[in-house]
């Protein structure tokens, strides 16, 4: 993955944007730390199918909601306050 300061890219970004559909992902980098990545759209798609559910599209599906991990209830317990002196 090739690797681009971000006014390289800002100042070529016709270049910037044809090295990313020809070659693949591009890094962008700001003050030497990596900031972002550009990506082909198919690559972007692909990914976005891939990803888990958000919270909302879970709470909102069908399929049952039992098998999500909640802690038990009624085991905390409360400290005691100290007065203030």
């Amino acid at each position: 993955m090739q690797s681009w300061p971000v006014q390289d890219a800002k100042a070529r970004f016709s270049e910037f944007l044809d090295a990313c559909l020809l070659e693949g992902p591009q890094m962008v980098t700001r003050r030497g730390a990596e900031a972002a990545v550009l990506i082909p759209v198919d690559e972007w798609r692909r990914l976005q199918s891939a990803a888990r559910p958000s919270l909302k599209q879970l709470l909102l599906s069908d399929e049952a909601r039992t098998d999500l991990a909640l802690p038990a209830r009624g085991k905390a317990t409360r400290r005691k306050l100290e007065p203030m002196l």
